[in-house]
């Protein structure tokens, strides 16, 4: 069996003939009159018709029967079969079957036909390179077993797995829908920056960069412009949406990555309870327009998002797990319990909120959801509203769905007295080595000054179309961030 090199020199030789026969390999036009898969859906007509009409696309398949050369297109929207005779075509027939490779684009013009085997066909009376591959494809059961290989050349990964080319166009339709349903009920699209002074919005390591121009380091936004959106309730915008990118320079692993997309939006005069019930109607509304469905098996757990979601408490659930109440235990009794249940966790800047934390990610594991995880402690969330029946806990709610946060949403903390103060308590904690605290936001602070409505505010990552597809979360990004590979030397 040839070698990759040894093919890749065999194509050269044929590239080299298709020049010398004049054809240019890489042309810049196309001239197709229709896409494949028109030409399947209305077939009969055409086929009926005999007019002329040039197709084209990638082949994926060649079989050479003496002067009869049978390969199949695909354009991305449907496959067809091609038919090249040398009694029509002469010396391009020739040329053709010198050549052309599987993995070749070509146009073909010609007339339309069902084979005596029923296949839909276009006999060609000419044709043209429109690409020539120097590659040749990998064997579509055998050559892309390798999870990282697939991953890397996802390109190669679409092209030849159905189920995978299925799951990008369900990934645009999933963010399609979020916006479809948002638009619906009155909300404003906009885009936040992405540099920042100062990273805002969640607990998470930013990425830094430099701004040569302003001679600053700036930061990669950790929020789906969790501040900027709040400062546009200030303003008098009373509902805003953004979906884009979110940039955390932390650890990698079925549910985290460092580079993905996220929705936020904000809705005036509104709380967390109401907040509740426009998050269950996104997420049966997204589910159905996504997948045609609202009832999953995810991670071993059967979720339907048509039931009754329930609520579950985040203290009590620890307290019934652990037997440790966090509203009263010191981080000593904590510690203790997590060496106890064989938790491992970063000493590094480690707190009663870490510890907290840790505790309940342990406890998480075993909650099929649907359901809203509610009763944090303030420490946990120092940008949501407190309770006004127990100021120790917050107005959030978080939505878990097989043993995993899938959203989380809160009354917004709109008191800037108390927003500074819970900055500053961050700001220890930075202080103290826990990276993950937010920073001090002074210009948020001043901002809410000027007084801000009562404001719900929510966000939802891509994570939670990875748990709808029952796959890890780089398997379903189009191209997850890959270490680099040794480039071969393809000269």
């Amino acid at each position: 069996m040839a070698s990759l090199p040894e093919l890749r020199a065999e194509r050269l030789k044929k590239l080299a003939l298709l020049k010398q026969a004049g054809q240019e390999p890489w042309p810049a036009q196309s001239h197709l009159d229709l896409d494949l898969q028109t030409v399947v859906a209305d077939f009969e007509k055409l086929a009926t018709a005999g007019d002329k009409k040039t197709v084209g696309g990638r082949v994926m398949s060649l079989r050479i029967q003496g002067a009869l050369a049978f390969f199949d297109l695909f354009d991305g929207s449907a496959r067809l079969q091609a038919l090249l005779k040398k009694e029509s075509l002469g010396e391009t027939f020739d040329l053709f079957v010198d050549t052309i490779d599987i993995g070749d684009f070509v146009e073909v013009t010609g007339t339309f036909f069902i084979t005596k085997r029923g296949e839909k066909t276009i006999e060609g009376d000419s044709w043209r390179i429109l690409a020539k591959s120097l590659h040749p494809l990998p064997d579509k059961w055998a050559g892309l077993q390798d999870v990282e290989e697939r991953l890397r050349k996802r390109y190669l990964d679409i092209l030849l797995n159905d189920e995978t080319r299925q799951l990008i166009v369900k990934r645009s339709q999933f963010w399609q829908a979020m916006r479809e349903f948002l638009l619906i009920k009155g909300f404003l699209e906009v885009d936040t920056p992405i540099l920042e002074n100062t990273p805002g919005g969640a607990e998470a390591r930013p990425f830094i960069t430099h701004h040569n121009a302003l001679d600053l380091d700036v930061y990669l936004r950790i929020s789906t412009g969790e501040l900027w959106q709040k400062k546009l309730m200030v303003a008098g915008l009373p509902k805003t949406f953004e979906i884009g990118r979110v940039f955390r320079n932390e650890g990698m692993d079925a549910e985290h990555l460092q580079d993905y997309t996220a929705l936020e939006f904000y809705s005036a005069y509104s709380d967390y309870r109401e907040g509740m019930e426009l998050v269950r109607e996104l997420y049966r509304f997204v589910a159905e327009k996504t997948f045609g469905t609202q009832k999953f098996t995810i991670r071993g757990f059967e979720v339907d998002l048509s039931k009754d979601w329930e609520t579950y408490d985040f203290v009590a659930i620890i307290k019934e797990q652990t037997d440790i109440d966090i509203l009263s235990a010191d981080l000593g009794v904590m510690e203790n319990k997590l060496r106890e249940l064989g938790i491992v966790y970063d000493q590094k800047g480690f707190n009663l909120t870490r510890a907290i934390d840790n505790l309940w990610k342990y406890c998480r594991k075993q909650i099929a959801g649907p359901g809203f995880l509610i009763n944090v402690p303030v420490t946990m969330e120092p940008l949501a509203k407190r309770q006004a029946e127990n100021p120790a806990l917050v107005e959030r709610f978080q939505v878990i769905i097989a043993g995993s946060e899938n959203g989380k949403g809160f009354s917004e903390l709109n008191d800037p007295l108390d927003q500074a103060g819970r900055f500053a308590d961050q700001a220890k904690l930075r202080e103290a080595g826990d990276e993950e605290a937010q920073r001090y936001d002074y210009e948020f602070v001043e901002a809410l000054e000027y007084g801000m409505p009562p404001t719900f505010g929510f966000g939802v990552s891509e994570r939670l179309f990875s748990f709808l597809c029952d796959k890890p979360a780089r398997e379903t990004q189009i191209f997850p961030l890959m270490r680099p590979k040794g480039n071969e030397n393809l000269s």
